[in-house]
């Protein structure tokens, strides 16, 4: 059988086969939070699909971490039971789910939280919100650590098999890590040591109380593409070291902030981000988004280079690899040359949630997903996570 078939684990769970549902914002919870019949329906239909590990969309940990308008919360312990029956569907039907945990840092719009964003540094605006973020004094800090580690216990109480912390995509811990966003020059920053504090310390928070078959992992940028050096291969590679020493259990590793479109690669569907902006940005947009355009084309396994660099320092821990992945063949080896040990997909689940299956059966060998993003552009309109490879309906967008 080939080897993406075949279990492996994460820490001590035991995963099915080696593909993993990388969390992507879906659009689907109600505006407080709650998960809603929708929500589930999506990550019912992958696990029917035999999806091995479905990691939902990123979760805010607390009031002032909320990113999105109908983004999915576990901030309180009204969020259980909804969280619960999402986690219990999946296990119906064969599957395990992770859930990720995250706080938007500056990246949160003031205008959806009623306060100034929270960040590490207040340096700058933000380049799509505009807002200018808070600089976090000791108590927000604190005060958000152990929302992260309430939050994982949430996330064990409503059934997850696993926890992620979004370490990525210029979100709050990807602030902290990044020597970009963070010029602090106390505890919490002026060196790498000093700026993998407040992860370090939301592991070990988390840990205190984290059962010990539930695995903790992580989303680690290894590359922020932010205007000046943030983190690059070689800083990811330090503090997955770092990671490996706090007993973590796996790494995924993603790229890219708001400050570029890195995240995802292919087209850049510039008419559809554009019209999620206020009218008076629109046209400033477009012109900034046409200039992304080239360093954005698809390329495959865009973060493998990184992945080679970092897999021989995980020793027991997994590695999950995400971005450009499509065909079979490749997958195969990349499991076989020890590359990483699961494959990460995103948008080629919204277009295929029985992808999969449909490997197993022989039925395809490559995803039919063409990259063209308007997938991403539809959440960044608050449109539910769909494939709009037809085109976004313009009922959303009049």
């Amino acid at each position: 059988m080939p080897l993406v078939f075949t279990p492996h684990k994460i820490g001590d769970l035991e995963i099915k086969n080696r593909f993993v549902h990388s969390a992507t914002h879906e659009c689907m919870a109600t505006e407080t939070g709650e998960v809603t019949d929708e929500l589930i329906k999506r990550y019912t239909k992958l696990a029917k699909g035999d999806v091995g590990l479905i990691i939902p969309g990123y979760m805010f940990v607390h009031p002032r971490g909320r990113g999105m308008k109908y983004q999915t919360g576990i901030h309180n312990d009204s969020m259980i039971p909804g969280l619960k029956k999402l986690a219990n569907e999946v296990h119906l039907n064969d599957g395990k789910i992770a859930f990720q945990l995250a706080h938007g840092g500056r990246q949160v719009p003031k205008k959806l939280i009623g306060l100034p964003p929270l960040a590490p540094s207040n340096k700058g605006r933000d380049p799509v919100s505009l807002n200018k973020a808070k600089m976090m004094d000791e108590s927000d800090i604190r005060e958000v650590i152990v929302s992260f580690a309430e939050a994982s216990k949430r996330a064990v109480e409503a059934g997850a098999d696993a926890v992620q912390l979004h370490c990525a995509h210029g979100f709050l811990i990807n602030e902290f890590l990044s020597p970009f966003f963070n010029d602090r020059h106390d505890d919490w920053g002026g060196s790498d040591e000093r700026r993998f504090r407040f992860l370090r310390d939301i592991v070990l928070e988390i840990k205190k109380d984290l059962p010990t078959e539930i695995p903790l992992f992580v989303k680690l940028n290894v590359n922020d593409f932010t205007p000046k050096e943030g983190i690059t291969p070689e800083l990811a590679k330090k503090y997955v070291q770092w990671l490996v020493d706090l007993n973590i259990d796996g790494v995924e590793l993603s790229c890219g902030t708001f400050y570029s479109f890195h995240t995802v690669r292919g087209e850049i569907p510039i008419k559809e981000l554009a019209h999620g902006l206020p009218k008076w940005m629109r046209f400033l947009a477009k012109l900034q988004f046409k200039k992304m355009v080239s360093s954005c084309k698809f390329e495959e396994a865009y973060n493998l280079q990184a992945a080679k660099l970092i897999k021989p320092i995980l020793g027991e821990a997994a590695m999950l690899l995400v971005g450009g992945l499509k065909k079979l063949s490749h997958f195969e080896e990349l499991i076989e040359q020890n590359c990483t040990d699961f494959i990460s997909m995103s948008r080629a689940f919204n277009r295929e949630p029985f992808l999969v299956k449909s490997f197993y059966d022989g039925k395809t060998e490559e995803a039919s997903c063409i990259s063209c993003n308007k997938c991403f552009a539809a959440i960044f309109n608050n449109i539910p996570l769909n494939c709009y490879v037809n085109g976004i309906p313009s009922k959303y967008l009049n």
